[in-house]
């Protein structure tokens, strides 16, 4: 009984790989070349990747993931799995470097991220140093499939807000500035508010500056959001169709006081309220995105399958929305997914795959076997990185 399961998973995770109706001229992004120093439980590697499918394998805890996020790191300047940037160090160790040397548009295009303990990250393209980070984000497109995605459902609204932002920045730098600008007008109001309680003062006018800076930066993040979900939902409810058999009907409602009420009302409304939390309560920063299966929350209502089905949809369907931002396929990396899934999401995932214009793509498993059986059965082109 279980070979017949295990028979069945490689057939579908074949397809994966067995994509021959792509042309895969189109792809126009690949990582040919990945040196690791320090980075997390990796004291120095360096890989030379294939253009289409590049595996990584062997028992927990040997660095696949931390291989998979070395990328994401090139790709967005930071962890996806550890913000913290001088916990991505390795134990022991006072420095860190992750070097990616990138093909896009038929041009070499090389990346390195570096941080030292007790100073600030540097991220240099092609030599050159970022002044700000966020000028990199959108350069590298990338998604990545990960179990600890479960997070967008069970934590709370800032990890879902990350979720939105991350992938409208990807396609609209303006958008990136506007909400790094917003967080600072709130850092600055919530700094006065506090600086009101310790001296048991108010300054009415002082704070009117900032409040009307809130609401300058927040109109545009809220139409930016508004349309973005637009676009999005339907995405997402055909890949999660196709995903579930169309046997329920799922949701994004984007969650956002602006919906009803000006910013600028809320915060006089809020005032006496905020005066004495010591910080703001109203505004974009707050925004949520509710889940729905049924019309109900998935985190409550949903079964761990559906809220499986519901998370794959989604970083499936963010694949396809930056892609047609971008016009570049994003590089996919799918972190240990074939072990935390079933066979029959497994099979919907192959499939799904197989039917879109993917490009290079990272995988990480557990069992070299599995993998190595599902490639050998390929007519694609491919590398094993037995760790």
């Amino acid at each position: 009984m279980i070979r017949a399961k295990n028979l069945i998973i490689f057939n579908n995770l074949q397809n994966i790989i067995n994509i021959r109706n792509i042309t895969w001229a189109m792809s126009t992004l690949q990582l040919n070349h990945l040196s690791l120093i320090n980075y997390k439980n990796i004291e120095a590697k360096s890989f030379d990747f294939d253009q289409k499918i590049n595996c990584f394998v062997g028992n927990n805890g040997v660095g696949k993931t931390n291989i998979l996020d070395a990328i994401y790191h090139l790709a967005l300047g930071k962890s996806y799995f550890n913000p913290i940037g001088s916990q991505n160090i390795r134990h022991g160790e006072d420095f860190m470097v992750v070097e990616g040397v990138f093909s896009k548009k038929d041009k070499k295009e090389s990346i390195i991220c570096s941080l030292k303990r007790g100073q600030n990250k540097i991220l240099k393209k092609n030599g050159k140093a970022y002044e700000k980070f966020s000028d990199h984000i959108g350069f590298i497109p990338l998604v990545i499939i990960s179990p600890s995605d479960r997070d967008l459902i069970i934590e709370g609204s800032s990890i879902r807000r990350k979720f939105i932002d991350s992938v409208i920045s990807q396609s609209n730098k303006s958008y990136l500035m506007q909400v790094i600008n917003y967080q600072k007008v709130v850092s600055q109001r919530n700094a006065l508010l506090k600086y009101f309680a310790l001296n048991s003062t108010f300054d009415k006018d002082t704070l009117a500056v900032y409040n009307q800076q809130l609401c300058e930066l927040a109109a545009p993040i809220f139409e930016a959001r508004n349309a973005f979900l637009n676009d999005f939902t339907p995405i997402f409810k055909d890949r999660y169709r196709s995903i579930s058999s169309g046997t329920e009907a799922v949701n994004i409602v984007y969650q956002s006081t602006l919906h009803d009420t000006d910013l600028a009302i809320q915060l006089e409304e809020n005032l006496k309220r905020d005066r004495v939390l010591q910080y703001t309560s109203v505004g974009i920063h707050k925004d949520d995105l509710r889940f729905e299966i049924d019309e109900f929350p998935i985190k409550k209502f949903g079964s761990q399958g559906q809220q499986k089905s519901f998370l794959i949809a989604l970083k499936l369907a963010q694949f396809d929305f930056i892609k047609n931002q971008s016009n570049v396929p994003p590089i996919l990396l799918l972190d240990d997914v074939f072990d935390k899934l079933d066979e029959e999401r497994v099979s919907h995932i192959m499939k799904l795959v197989e039917d879109s214009e993917f490009g290079q793509i990272f995988i990480s498993d557990t069992h070299p076997e599995r993998t190595e059986q599902v490639i050998k059965e390929s007519h694609q082109s491919y590398k094993i990185f037995t760790l």
